[in-house]
């Protein structure tokens, strides 16, 4: 069954309550910031721009699973990580950047359509805006960092 909300997402054991997990969302920090900090240091260019948005994607999604393990929660998918930031978080905006850099990683990693320099680099901006925006919910909310 393809979820379509947080519920269902629930139902189909995509998402699993768990005993909030402050250490293991503290190591994805660590792991998700080391991964930014070296990305940083490369310029984006025509041959490495898409590796480069998949590094940054796969560290915002680090970040998503650091505060879902907070919340008490495991997801299993990244369509159930988009739902928890539209349903469980009520982040509606940035749900809708988060499923088009999905589309367009998944489109990378599954299909093997390596994305035009240009598309390339918006989604590298569009992931380093949800990971901005991201670390304000772990800081101000969560007041994890």
């Amino acid at each position: 069954m393809k979820e379509s909300s947080w519920d269902e997402c629930i139902e189909c054991h995509s998402a699993i309550k768990i005993t909030p997990d402050n250490k293991k969302a503290q190591s994805l920090l660590q792991t998700a910031d080391g991964r930014i900090s070296y990305l940083e240091n490369n310029k984006p260019d025509e041959s490495n721009a898409n590796y480069i948005f998949e590094g940054f994607y796969t560290s915002l999604t680090e970040y998503i699973h650091a505060i879902a393990h907070t919340a008490g929660y495991k997801i299993t998918n990244h369509v159930c990580l988009g739902f928890f930031l539209r349903d469980v978080l009520k982040k509606e905006k940035l749900y809708r950047l988060f499923d088009d850099c999905r589309y367009n990683r998944n489109s990378l990693v599954y299909y093997g359509n390596r994305m035009d320099f240009d598309v390339a680099k918006d989604a590298i901006e569009k992931s380093k805006r949800l990971i901005k925006e991201v670390r304000l919910i772990l800081t101000k909310e969560l007041k994890l960092k």
